[in-house]
């Protein structure tokens, strides 16, 4: 999962720095100031969530089997980061408001993910 992990955080960190000069370039004068501000919101989110990923990544590579706990951390990192930052950069390229009420859900996931790397931090020894 080591691998996995960097892997994916690798590409999340590239896709948000692409996405990031791609709004700041491309979209400005092709969509509204908001809809801009949704697509930055995506990519910022995304970046924050590579680095989370990359940190997971690096603990997990301490064992040969890691604790579940953290692979569930991985997991919702990737999760939430899909669904989040996926649903605003589909709000702010398309303006169907409805992704808007996705986007809650792929930021419950980002939280237990932090949560769960929380706990992970308290339960596990190091």
């Amino acid at each position: 999962m080591t691998q996995f992990f960097l892997t994916i955080a690798a590409i999340f960190g590239g896709l948000s720095v692409a996405g990031g000069a791609f709004g700041a370039h491309a979209l400005r004068e092709k969509i509204s100031d908001r809809s801009l501000e949704i697509f930055e919101t995506a990519a910022r989110y995304q970046m924050y969530h590579a680095l989370a990923l990359l940190l997971v990544a690096i603990l997990i590579s301490r064992w040969e089997n890691p604790p579940i706990i953290l692979l569930v951390s991985g997991w919702l990192f990737i999760i939430g980061v899909v669904i989040f930052s996926g649903s605003l950069y589909t709000l702010s390229l398309t303006g169907i408001k409805s992704w808007g009420a996705v986007a809650p859900l792929g930021g419950l996931a980002l939280m237990i993910g932090w949560g769960t790397l929380a706990f992970a931090g308290t339960t596990i020894k190091f």
